[in-house]
């Protein structure tokens, strides 16, 4: 079983003045850092096909049964939907074919701070809060933020990229997060994920590996039920044909920038936010959203309409954490 990791040790503190000498040379080495870190997170667009693998290891829990391992994949591509110098967006979209038809479906978005002051973290069901983020912790640390499809939070944890031996990976603390849908349609005895991420480059993509364990209340005690490990590959395939994928996003990513930004109000206003969930579809927010996003495709509703209509979905479906 994989142990679950803890975030690098903390940065030294700054030379004194009369070491200039070794100043000029030590910015230099944090600015060659910070943008080894940049081009790691970059290189994770692109065009994939994702294998995910899911299996349970070690019960913690007397009677729970370890599930049968799942696997499962698709054809993913990864764009790049904001990059600021010291923060990163990347979008997932879910691109397949089923009896000829092109199915697309927007999965989900990751986004990168640098150095961040406070992060979004999963505080249990149905709240997420944000969380300070101690100065010695951050400083030179990245925050990797997790949203779902119509883009509600997921979960959020800050970790340190790594460059040695030919390995550039990042590496997250141990951070909270909801139940997937894979897990939440069994209505099992846990509610949610202790995980630590770890994302690393390959020769052929990248991979994001979780070390899951699944914790749930028994008799109003926070109980270890089961260890999970779970490696989604994503292996560079442009055997398949991206465009669908390309054109849902290139007519709705105003959409779907005005949903962040309803989201991002909503976050800031309140140091978080409170959204119920349900086990089909995530948050409970979801099918509306994501159905506006596609009458916009089918020319059903304007852009501008559907933004009016999802910040007023967003501001009743939400309250304060």
């Amino acid at each position: 079983m994989r142990a679950i990791l803890i975030a690098a040790a903390l940065l030294t503190g700054a030379a004194p003045l009369a070491a200039q000498a070794q100043t000029a040379p030590a910015a230099s080495a944090r600015s060659a850092q910070f943008e080894q870190d940049r081009q790691s997170i970059l290189a994770q667009q692109g065009q994939y096909t994702v294998r995910f693998d899911f299996q349970e290891n070690v019960s913690f829990h007397e009677g729970y049964e370890i599930i049968e391992p799942k696997i499962s994949g698709g054809n993913e591509i990864v764009r790049l939907v904001e990059d600021t110098g010291d923060r990163i967006s990347l979008q997932h979209i879910l691109v397949m074919e089923h009896d000829g038809q092109s199915i697309v479906v927007k999965h989900w978005r990751q986004d990168w701070v640098y150095q961040p002051a406070t992060v979004l973290t999963y505080a249990g069901p149905n709240r997420w809060v944000l969380t300070p983020v101690p100065e010695a912790e951050r400083t030179g640390a990245w925050s990797q933020t997790v949203w779902q499809t119509d883009d509600s939070p997921r979960y959020g944890g800050v970790g340190r990229w790594t460059h040695e031996n030919g390995l550039n990976q990042w590496t997250s603390g141990p951070t909270w997060r909801p139940l997937a849908r894979r897990d939440a349609v069994r209505h099992p005895v846990y509610d949610r994920y202790l995980g630590t991420n770890r994302h690393a480059l390959t020769p052929a993509g990248w991979v994001h590996i979780q070390d899951n364990l699944k914790e749930g209340l028994v008799d109003g005690q926070l109980t270890a039920i089961v260890q999970e490990d779970v490696i989604n590959t994503y292996r560079t395939n442009t055997a398949y044909n991206p465009a669908p994928g390309d054109d849902y996003w290139a007519r709705t990513k105003d959409y779907w920038a005005g949903v962040r930004a309803a989201w991002d109000e909503v976050i800031q206003a309140n140091g978080g936010m409170t959204l119920e969930e349900e086990a089909e579809n995530g948050s409970t927010t979801g099918p509306a959203l994501m159905g506006m996003a596609q009458q916009i495709v089918d020319g059903l509703k304007t852009t501008e309409a559907a933004i009016a209509e999802a910040r007023t979905i967003i501001s009743e479906d939400t309250t304060a954490p």
